[in-house]
């Protein structure tokens, strides 16, 4: 996500937005050509609709977190807060819990997504590698 970091916090959402939304959906069509492969659909057609459907989900939940972190660093006047990615990532799993009409789904989901999201601000406000030689 290169130029996600760049600039402050709860500033220029639109752009952050329209970047979280690609990941989204790149992730999507990596995500469905697994699922293309392994349940081998029936027709063409089933598998276009099975892409297009996997793919504007997780765009879905992209522009979900990325508007969701922007607009609560603005609200709380907090934007290097990793409370404000906890809350995107739990507002995105409450989205996929309504997807696919599930509480049980949103609620974990809700924890999950916003317990790693925390841990990425906190993992890049002070510089954790997972990647590439030791810092010295």
């Amino acid at each position: 996500m290169a130029g996600y970091w760049d600039g402050p916090e709860g500033e220029d959402c639109a752009r952050r937005t329209w970047l979280t939304t690609r990941v989204g959906a790149a992730a999507g069509l990596v995500g469905t050509a697994y699922r293309i492969i392994l349940q081998q659909p029936n027709s063409a057609l089933a598998a276009l609709q099975m892409a297009a459907a996997d793919s504007v989900t997780m765009a879905t939940l992209g522009a979900v977190f990325g508007v969701t972190t922007c607009l609560s660093a603005q609200i709380r006047e907090e934007p290097e807060d990793p409370l404000n990615y906890f809350i995107g990532g739990c507002a995105t799993g409450a989205v996929l819990g309504a997807r696919v009409h599930s509480y049980m789904t949103g609620t974990m989901a809700c924890l999950g997504f916003g317990i790693t999201a925390a841990l990425m601000k906190i993992g890049n406000k002070e510089g954790w590698r997972l990647t590439g030689p030791p810092k010295l």
